[in-house]
C-alpha cells in the first residue's frame, strides 16, 4: 500500500509541476507567450525580459510554490501513510521534472532554477536558504542570473552532503543540479562569448516591422522599389 500512496504522491507532483506558470501569468495578464521571446525559457527571469515585473514575480512563486507545497505535504502528512525521506526525495524530484518536462505543454518547460528553489524550502529550510544566498551573491556581483543559477546548483549538493549527509535526499538533489547546469548549457556558451543578457535587461521580442509607406506615396530620392509587404 505504501508504493501505491509513493506513486500516487509521485505523479500528483509531477501533474503541479507541469503547470507552467510563466505561460498561463502571462496569458491571463495579456502578455506574449514567454516562449516566442528572449531566450524562449517560460521561467521568471525571461518573462521579466517582457518588462512586466509583477508578471516575473508571480511566475517565479508560483514556480517555487509548486515545488515547495508537494514536498512540504508529504514531510508533514507522509509518516501516517507510512512515506519517509525516499518518498519525499521523489516527489520533490518529480515537480522538478514537471517543470522541466511539462505534460501540459508538449513537454516543453524552463530550466527549473524556481522550482528547484521551491523543493529545497521544503525538504529542508536551512539547505534552501544557503542555496538562494549562494545564487543572490552571484547574481548582486555579476548581474547574471544564469551564473548564478549553475554556482547554486552546483553548490546545493555539496551544502547536503557536506550538512545533511547523503541518502535519497541527496541523490534527488544532486540530480536536480546536474539537470540545471545541463539546462543552462547555451547561457554557457553565452556567458563564454559575453553575449549572455543581464538580470533586469530588457530582451528584444519578436521583432516588430517598421512603419513602412503606402507604395506611391512619400517615395525618397534614389529609391527604384516600392516597400515590400
Amino acid at each position: 500500500m505504501e508504493t501505491a500512496y509513493t506513486a500516487a504522491a509521485t505523479l500528483a507532483a509531477y501533474l503541479i509541476g507541469s503547470l507552467s506558470f510563466a505561460v498561463i501569468v502571462s496569458r491571463v495578464m495579456g502578455l506574449n507567450d514567454p516562449r516566442t521571446y528572449g531566450s524562449g525559457n517560460p521561467g521568471a527571469t525571461n518573462v521579466l525580459r517582457s518588462g512586466n515585473r509583477k508578471a516575473a514575480i508571480l511566475t517565479l512563486v508560483f514556480d517555487a510554490l509548486k515545488g515547495f507545497v508537494p514536498v512540504l505535504l508529504v514531510t508533514i502528512f507522509g509518516r501516517r501513510f507510512g512515506l519517509g525521506e525516499g518518498t519525499v526525495a521523489l516527489v520533490g524530484l518529480a515537480a522538478f521534472l514537471g517543470h522541466v518536462w511539462p505534460v501540459f505543454f508538449r513537454f516543453e518547460g524552463g530550466k527549473g532554477v524556481a522550482t528547484a528553489a521551491g523543493v529545497l524550502l521544503g525538504i529542508e529550510p536551512w539547505l534552501g536558504l544557503a542555496t538562494l544566498l549562494t545564487w543572490a551573491i552571484i547574481a548582486f556581483f555579476f548581474r547574471y542570473s544564469s551564473l548564478a543559477a549553475i554556482v547554486a546548483a552546483v553548490f546545493a549538493p555539496f551544502y547536503q552532503l557536506l550538512i545533511w549527509g547523503g541518502g535519497p535526499i541527496a541523490i534527488a538533489v544532486t540530480i536536480m543540479g546536474l539537470l540545471l547546469v545541463w539546462r543552462h548549457s547555451a547561457n554557457i556558451q553565452k556567458l563564454l562569448k559575453g553575449t549572455e543578457t543581464k538580470i533586469g535587461q530588457k530582451a528584444v521580442p519578436a521583432p516588430v516591422p517598421a512603419p513602412q509607406h503606402p507604395p506611391g506615396k512619400h517615395g525618397h530620392h534614389g529609391h527604384g522599389h516600392g516597400a515590400k509587404r
